[in-house]
């Protein structure tokens, strides 16, 4: 199954939230873990977590993504 990043997210916290949030509207997100190599952490670059769906999910999971962060965004103090 191919998959898809829709959101690059700096804060890991956040992506953690978003992929909670992603699988509860019933989403498919890969979790962060997941399509490493065994043993070995999977390592984030300047952009940031990348939050990936499979690509037949992606255009309305990128919408609710898009919404999910601004929302997480305006409750940052």
């Amino acid at each position: 199954m191919a998959y898809q990043i829709i959101a690059q997210v700096k804060n890991p916290s956040q992506a953690r939230a978003l992929v909670v949030a992603l699988r509860a509207y019933g989403f498919h997100p890969l979790e962060q873990g997941d399509g490493g190599l065994p043993g070995v952490p999977n390592l984030f670059g300047a952009d940031g977590v990348p939050v990936q769906v499979p690509e037949d999910e992606a255009a309305d999971a990128t919408v609710l993504a898009r919404d999910l962060l601004k929302e997480m965004a305006a409750s940052d103090p």
